[in-house]
């Protein structure tokens, strides 16, 4: 049986298939499904921070900023903080983003190397593990300014 959905789903869905149509030649899917919020905070990346994504192709590297550094933007929508899968490759840099979806807004919780974040992490695991958002919090305000990336892109 099909049906028609509803009024305010349909927007969901037509603001979803405006962003896959303007992402469309990274292969951001915006999947409303577990891969939105990832997809959600690369493209937030991109405009902020003018990262050329890579699409799926590069596991553990979400793009390239401005200045050749390798990427991995993270994002969440909850208070939790982010999730790790063990890959191989390992990006120069990671964004770390929280959502305000209420709020309707975005928050920076941490732009600076990956490496002191991939330290919290076991050397070995299987499936994904998080990293508290105090955690990345409390690492971001050791970052030197050198070390973060610049916005290319104002934010509010």
């Amino acid at each position: 049986m099909k049906f028609e959905l509803p009024p305010s789903i349909q927007k969901l869905i037509a603001a979803r298939n405006e962003l896959k149509a303007h992402y469309s030649a990274v292969d951001l899917h915006f999947t409303l499904d577990g891969n939105l919020v990832g997809d959600l905070g690369e493209a937030v990346a991109a405009e902020l921070f003018g990262l050329r994504l890579t699409g799926r192709s590069n596991e553990g590297i979400d793009g390239y900023a401005p200045d050749g550094r390798s990427v991995q933007g993270k994002a969440s929508g909850t208070k939790r903080g982010a999730a790790f899968r063990p890959v191989e490759t390992h990006a120069d840099h990671l964004l770390f983003f929280h959502f305000d979806y209420d709020g309707c807004y975005g928050e920076v919780i941490y732009n600076g190397p990956e490496q002191p974040i991939r330290e919290l992490l076991p050397s070995t695991w299987v499936n994904q593990r998080p990293v508290s958002a105090p955690a990345l919090r409390r690492l971001n305000q050791l970052v030197a300014d050198a070390d973060r990336l610049p916005l290319t892109s104002k934010a509010n």
